[in-house]
């Protein structure tokens, strides 16, 4: 393990860097998708909440491999056969789209529920006052969801980041990916697995443990007002 760590140390970190990289991308892109499908969900146009909920069913409803198989391989195909000959997608381009897809899907879901937790009378109250439902969502409402759904919120980033694992297949050099070359050249599969498990435990419990203090902070501000 100390062999590995003192040869691969570096490649080992810029692994790491590239799937928080990758994970932060995708969240802040999946947290437009998942806003923008949540207020259709919410919305009183039964159009809007016709798409809103095709949307998170579908994408939900694909592995997340198939998901980035699709978009890597896929789409630049089929944008081929339309006469663009020299499209194609980076591995970092193609699962920043995968997850970002998927995660904005579950990030619909987050933000609807935090959405319809809000009292109906604070939008009824602001719409009184003159505001429009939409400025009285973005300055009334959302800011309130808001602050409800920062722990699911940090919750869905820590999924985001272990799926990164997955787009190992289509070649990006994350921390998965990077392991199993590590492994391949070392033949020392017990220990590069082991560093690499540490490393994600590593990030993953300091973010359970962001999210937990979060949620605390949240609960006896509530409490004291």
């Amino acid at each position: 393990m100390i062999l590995i760590l003192k040869t691969y140390l570096f490649m080992l970190l810029n692994a790491l860097g590239n799937t928080m990289l990758l994970t932060l991308l995708a969240l802040v892109f999946a947290m437009v998708i998942g806003l923008f499908f949540a207020l259709m969900n919410v919305s009183r146009s039964r159009v809007f909440n016709i798409i809103g909920t095709v949307y998170v069913d579908a994408i939900r409803g694909v592995p997340m491999i198939v998901l980035a198989f699709f978009i890597y391989f896929g789409v630049p195909q089929g944008i081929k056969f339309l006469g663009a000959d020299n499209f194609r997608l980076t591995a970092l381009q193609a699962g920043t789209i995968s997850l970002a897809m998927n995660c904005g899907a579950y990030m619909a879901e987050i933000f609807r529920a935090g959405i319809e937790s809000i009292d109906k009378g604070q939008m009824e109250a602001s719409r009184s006052l003159g505001l429009s439902y939409a400025t009285s969502m973005r300055c009334v409402v959302l800011p309130q969801a808001f602050r409800v759904m920062i722990p699911s919120i940090i919750n869905q980033f820590i999924i985001t980041l272990k799926d990164t694992s997955i787009l190992s297949v289509i070649g990006f050099p994350e921390l998965t990916n990077t392991g199993r070359t590590i492994a391949g050249n070392t033949f020392l599969n017990f220990q590069t697995w082991a560093i690499v498990g540490i490393l994600y435990m590593i990030v993953i419990i300091t973010l359970s443990k962001i999210a937990k203090y979060i949620e605390r902070r949240i609960k006896i501000d509530s409490e004291r007002s």
